[in-house]
């Protein structure tokens, strides 16, 4: 994964992330909106599977976006974390 800051503002990022698509992007933008700092959380890919997706992140000013950013992926990673355990214990 490679990261391409196409934008950014005090409260406004694009970031194109190459080797990714639908499936990542899904579950980041949808960890962003649970950040109560985001007013918009989205990506954009332009053409289905050739393109790289363009991660949208707009915050209310209180926060930086490579912040939230950052906070969402880290409760991401815990959540993955326990859902890795409980795999763990299946038989």
């Amino acid at each position: 994964m490679e990261l391409n800051f196409i934008e950014e503002s005090d409260n406004l990022v694009k970031i194109e992330i190459k080797g990714e698509n639908h499936t990542f992007c899904n579950i980041l933008r949808k960890e962003l909106w649970n950040d109560k700092n985001v007013k918009v959380a989205g990506y954009d890919i332009k053409r289905g599977l050739t393109d790289n997706p363009v991660l949208i992140i707009e915050t209310n000013g209180k926060e930086k976006p490579r912040q939230v950013l950052k906070k969402s992926i880290q409760r991401l990673k815990k959540d993955l974390d326990e859902f890795k355990k409980e795999i763990k214990k299946i038989k």
